[in-house]
């Protein structure tokens, strides 16, 4: 038998020390600068906070990697909407719940 568990928890992505300042500068360069740098300043500052108080660094990295994938997603999301939200390829939900009373 090993002391060690079957399954290791997952732990998060630690980004490089200089990510945080480095995805500021991608934010400030993207066309959304205008909404999305303040909403990634306060959140950063409210992780910061956090992590002084609890001495971890989870919720920086978590910050981190959410508006990484924001940034990362962008392009994605505006070819949706440049397609004017063609969405002949799904269901409507409301339509299938009410098939299944």
């Amino acid at each position: 038998m090993s002391a060690r568990p079957d399954h290791a928890p997952v732990q998060p992505y630690a980004p490089a020390p200089g990510a945080p300042a480095e995805l500021l500068a991608q934010l400030r360069a993207d066309r959304r600068a205008e909404t999305w740098v303040p909403a990634f300043e306060q959140e950063w500052a409210t992780a910061l906070e956090e992590s002084r108080r609890t001495f971890s660094l989870t919720t920086l990295y978590e910050i981190v990697n959410t508006w990484q994938a924001r940034l990362a997603s962008a392009p994605s999301v505006d070819a949706f909407f440049a397609s004017d939200r063609d969405e002949t390829g799904f269901v409507d939900l409301a339509e299938l719940r009410s098939r299944q009373r």
